[in-house]
């Protein structure tokens, strides 16, 4: 049975807040609830909106957005809303009782180039994964049925999934003109199909792993944390829109050297190690003053 979990985030409207968990709790399909008769078909929209301050639910794919009236501060009652939401989802309560429907799922689907030369980008109007995943070859693709297909194909090098595109990384022996209709009808039919992208399992596991989760690691230092801090908010969000992502590894205070995992788009990118000296190692000896020397890239 699925353990979850909740993580509470801020969204940039005070009144609304994120309840993420770490496993899918909705298929493909978005709801909004503005009172109690429209959660008819949502049994916890339902159980939320007897609490006196709820105005909004929102449920999509891995989280339950909520917005209160103006009678209560969310620093007062997060902590309570989140704890129930744990205590109903492991509880194995029904979120929303969804509709059968064989019907395909309308599915976008875009290539999109990356500065790195061998991987494209394919970019979905849905939500496919809650967090990063890596694959490099097909042993690695085992939790991920669209991975294991993608490597079925010769030319498929890597894979990197994360928040609503799939990166490919190609080896030489093909062109992007000949083989990116193939991979974009592929990926497009795989969503459209209404499938799992990545297991159950695997997701709950990464999550573990998560920034997120390594901020609460109270084995980690306060530097670290800043740094963690720092990669997410300003750096994460510019290498995710080429295709790549990176993950803080570790800090070394005796020579003040930030290691990190460059992954997707940015493995192996030419044009990284300009990004990572003269971007990344520039921010943080901004930000950090002199905790940091150098920024290394431990796979780049």
């Amino acid at each position: 049975m699925k353990e979850y979990s909740i993580t509470v985030k801020k969204t940039n409207n005070p009144a609304v807040l994120k309840f993420e968990a770490n496993h899918f709790i909705t298929k493909n399909t978005n709801y909004e609830f503005k009172n109690i008769d429209e959660a008819k078909n949502s049994p916890l929209a339902q159980q939320l909106f007897y609490l006196p301050f709820i105005k909004t639910v929102y449920i999509s794919g891995n989280f339950i957005g909520l917005e209160r009236f103006d009678i209560v501060e969310w620093d007062d009652v997060k902590d309570e809303v989140a704890q129930q939401l744990v205590e109903y989802l492991n509880a194995g309560e029904p979120v929303v009782i969804e509709e059968e429907n064989s019907k395909k799922v309308a599915v976008t689907v875009y290539a999109e180039v990356t500065p790195n030369p061998s991987v494209m980008k394919f970019v979905s109007n849905l939500r496919i994964v809650p967090t990063a995943f890596e694959f490099r070859n097909i042993d690695e693709a085992k939790d991920s049925n669209l991975a294991y297909k993608l490597f079925q194909l010769p030319f498929v090098k890597e894979v990197f999934f994360d928040e609503n595109y799939v990166s490919v990384s190609k080896f030489d022996v093909a062109e992007w003109d000949d083989i990116v209709m193939q991979l974009r009808e592929l990926v497009r039919d795989f969503l459209a199909e209404g499938n799992e992208v990545v297991s159950e399992e695997s997701i709950g596991l990464k999550s573990a792993v998560a920034p997120e989760a390594k901020l609460n690691d109270t084995a980690l230092d306060d530097t670290s944390k800043q740094i963690i801090d720092i990669l997410e908010e300003y750096v994460k969000p510019a290498v995710a829109s080429d295709g790549g992502n990176i993950l803080f590894q570790s800090y070394d205070a005796d020579n003040k050297t930030v290691n990190v995992i460059l992954q997707g788009a940015c493995s192996g990118c030419p044009s990284s190690t300009f990004t990572l000296k003269n971007g990344i190692e520039t921010m943080l000896k901004n930000m950090m003053g002199d905790k940091v020397n150098e920024v290394v890239a431990l796979n780049g």
